[in-house]
């Protein structure tokens, strides 16, 4: 009775410790998904039982060293081939398998069944960010970094989601089934966010599929967990999970920005204008290998500030943000930077930091360009 009461003492120890486990950061989190709850009650129960046999095992082993000690005169006994205790051993193990199989199997073809989606979400990885394609709604749009260069700089105190902030959240509407097909234009990505429970790789070539359902409206912060390259932590995940109605309402300004940005490829575009929303592009976009200040990293990353060669050859200059640089680190940006954002970009690179050149290059320039 004595040894059953120090197990049962034991048990509930550990059954206190692991409790506050999650608000300690020690466990993964329940999340707001039936899946992610799903996946928690599996891991618990796994946990669980492999604490009991563990508790089980090791228990038996100390005991016996304990009770049949040399110092006490035991002596090892000797038998092999025990029929009966080969089958037991055998038995245990397969059941306790079979009796794990069953909760996960349910849980992973829940959790692959994408079918009968409400909404289709093409994700992107980029280096360094996210591009989030919302499929026959005609709008789509890039998730940046967004945490002041100060901070990371060390120049300032780091804010509250530090390295986990975004120029533009991922927008979800709360209990709808939301299909996340999963792909990537450069290198292997894995698109990961823990309250959802979804981590799916991004990988070139292929598209992955996953999904979710939201049930509750709030803010869900997530993180490429794939090593992609040297700005490999600059790539949060934020979803803002939203009700219905306000989901439509956002979703129907996006398609009027979309469109007005569709337009504003035709129009002309003042030098003013142009350096206003470059400087923007520049400092989502081309900060992390060019710096603030245009200085650069060289050799890998030239200096675009001073760079006379550059300033002195504008066809160069357009040629090498829209097409890139072969053999080199410098990505191609026709595919991820509208003209509107290419010609803003470029001119102000080519009048920011005492590159006073004047020119201004206008969307249409640009569309040109890049139209198949």
């Amino acid at each position: 009775m004595r040894k059953m009461f120090v197990l049962a003492t034991l048990m509930a120890s550990i059954s206190d410790l692991f409790q506050p486990s999650y608000a300690a950061g020690w466990n993964m989190p329940v999340g707001v998904t039936q899946v992610s709850r799903d996946v928690y009650d599996l891991h618990m129960i796994i946990f669980w039982i492999c604490v009991i046999i563990g508790v089980i095992v090791f228990g038996v082993m100390f005991y016996s060293l304990f009770r049949y000690r040399r110092s006490k005169g035991a002596e090892a006994a000797h038998f092999h081939e025990h029929t009966t205790v080969e089958v037991i051993w055998t038995a245990i193990p397969f059941l306790i398998l079979v009796a794990m199989a069953i909760p996960a199997t349910a849980t992973l073809k829940n959790m692959y069944d994408a079918s009968e989606a409400d909404y289709d979400v093409m994700i992107t990885g980029h280096q360094w960010r996210w591009q989030y394609d919302y499929m026959g709604e005609d709008v789509m749009f890039f998730s940046n970094l967004d945490t002041p260069r100060e901070q990371i700089a060390g120049t300032a105190d780091k804010g509250e989601h530090y390295l986990l902030e975004v120029d533009q959240p991922l927008v979800l509407p709360v209990d709808r089934k939301v299909r996340l097909l999963t792909t990537s234009a450069d290198v292997i990505h894995s698109w990961w966010v823990p309250d959802l429970a979804v981590k799916k790789d991004a990988v070139p070539g292929f598209v992955n599929e996953s999904w979710t359902r939201i049930e509750e409206p709030g803010i869900y912060r997530g993180q490429c967990t794939e090593l992609c390259g040297k700005d490999h932590a600059f790539m949060p995940i934020v979803i803002q999970a939203m009700e219905q109605e306000q989901f439509d309402t956002w979703l129907a300004e996006r398609k009027q920005e979309a469109a007005a940005e569709a337009s504003g490829v035709d129009r002309e575009w003042a030098l003013e204008e142009l350096v206003e929303r470059g400087e923007k592009v520049y400092g989502s976009i081309c900060t992390s290998c060019h710096q603030a200040e245009g200085q650069g990293m060289p050799p890998t990353f030239p200096a675009l500030a001073g760079n006379q060669a550059l300033m002195d050859d504008l066809d160069r200059h357009i040629d090498v943000v829209v097409n890139g640089v072969s053999g080199s680190a410098m990505a191609a940006f026709s595919g991820t930077l509208s003209p509107v954002d290419i010609a803003a970009v470029i001119t102000y690179e080519r009048n920011a930091w005492g590159n006073e050149t004047g020119d201004v290059v206008q969307p249409a320039d640009i569309q040109a360009l890049v139209a198949p």
